[in-house]
């Protein structure tokens, strides 16, 4: 007598296919490991532990002067990285489209904050008014608009991508927008962000393809414009003039005092550094040790070999930003991480040259490494979302895609 069996193959397969797409969907939903996005977060992530580093060793004397702990200002920041780095990981998770739909709220939401530094809640420091306090916490919202500009112009330059090679179709209304923004911050005295938030605007428009000579008039004009900004604050003044002219002894107590330290900080490092920790400088010596001359102390500790290593980092992330945006099939992509690169990488070499004397003192922290709660915060959530959109912008994610579907 014949028998028959059940086909067990098949009833083994459904759980196996079931098992396979539940993979795809998992991988599409978190992002195929491709190496551009390995080499961004990766390098910011190191960034991020090494200026952890340098922040406890270059605060930790004027914060147990301050405080009685030598922990003080290493823990707030340690605090603001694990924020910074949370949200970039959500950043990167987001659709690509949710950018879009976010823009403008987003530059709204940017300018409203940097109106309320002009209202009670607003307050000062070095000069500069570009901070709001609500309770006992602080945050400076020209950094935020920062990221707000970068999406929002991508999104503009997306949505005008066939028309934006005439002259006011690329303007309008990126020029009014971002000019407004510009302005709000430079009504608080604070022109090396000016400076940053003016080279990031100019590199979305340029990623995104607009014409050279269409970017060279605004140019001068902003330039122009630059002098008579300067002239009106006798501290600009000074620090210009100490870096056209030199120091003299009669400067050394007021432009020349941070510039020289500084400088001192760097010859003493030599080759390898004096070590770790062992810092001259920061004992109340170099002002803003571990904010705008923190690369000073890199400097001083580690050496010449500690301060190429930075560089290189930073090398690194322009290079691997650029390969993004070479790969990159979508004009949202490639202007957020366009302008996304230009600020970061523009900001550090900012940072550095006037710490090597290379630039006058603009007053400008060192991403990543630099303390400061509001521009770690916002440069991490900015790689989140170049990460986002390179996630759904490379081959291997869109093949995932087409797979789970």
């Amino acid at each position: 007598m014949a028998t028959t069996t059940a086909p067990a193959p098949a009833a083994e397969a459904r759980p196996a296919g079931m098992g396979r797409r539940a993979l795809v969907r998992v991988r599409a939903v978190f992002g195929a490991p491709t190496l551009n996005a390995a080499l961004l977060s990766g390098t910011t992530l190191f960034l991020v532990a090494f200026g952890l580093i340098m922040v406890l060793s270059s605060s930790s004397v004027e914060a147990y002067v301050a405080g009685g702990s030598f922990f003080t200002d290493f823990a707030k920041q340690a605090a603001f990285a694990a924020v910074g780095v949370v949200l970039m990981l959500l950043a990167a998770r987001m659709p690509a489209t949710t950018w879009q739909r976010l823009a403008w709220l987003g530059i709204m939401l940017g300018i409203a904050l940097q109106v309320l530094v002009f209202t009670p809640l607003g307050f000062g420091a070095n000069g500069n008014r570009n901070w709001i306090g609500i309770g006992g916490f602080s945050l400076q919202p020209s950094e935020f608009v920062k990221v707000a500009l970068c999406v929002w112009l991508a999104m503009i330059m997306t949505r005008k991508q066939a028309r934006i090679h005439g002259f006011w179709q690329a303007w309008i209304p990126a020029g009014p927008v971002a000019g407004l923004s510009i302005g709000l911050v430079l009504l608080g005295s604070d022109l090396g962000t000016v400076v940053i938030m003016a080279l990031l605007s100019f590199g979305a428009l340029w990623f995104a393809g607009v014409k050279w000579w269409h970017l060279a008039l605004p140019a001068v004009g902003l330039g122009l414009l630059a002098v008579p900004v300067v002239l009106s604050s006798p501290s600009r003044v000074r620090r210009v003039t100490a870096f056209l002219q030199g120091c003299t002894d009669a400067d050394y107590y007021s432009g020349c005092w941070q510039q020289l330290h500084g400088t001192w900080a760097l010859s003493a490092g030599g080759l390898f550094g004096v070590g770790l920790g062992n810092s001259r400088a920061k004992w109340s010596w170099l002002p803003e040790a571990d904010n705008d001359y923190i690369f000073a102390i890199i400097g001083e500790e580690l050496g010449l070999l500690g301060a190429a290593v930075v560089l290189a980092l930073f090398a690194l992330l322009a290079w691997t930003m650029l390969r993004i945006v070479r790969h990159a099939s979508l004009q949202m992509t490639r202007v957020v991480t366009g302008a996304a690169m230009v600020w970061l990488v523009g900001q550090a070499i900012v940072n550095i040259g006037v710490v090597l004397g290379l630039l006058p003192v603009l007053g400008v922290p060192l991403p990543f490494i630099s303390s400061g709660g509001s521009q770690l915060i916002a440069a991490l959530l900015i790689v989140g979302v170049v990460l986002s959109l390179e996630r759904v912008d490379n081959p291997t994610v869109r093949s995932l895609a087409e797979a789970r579907d």
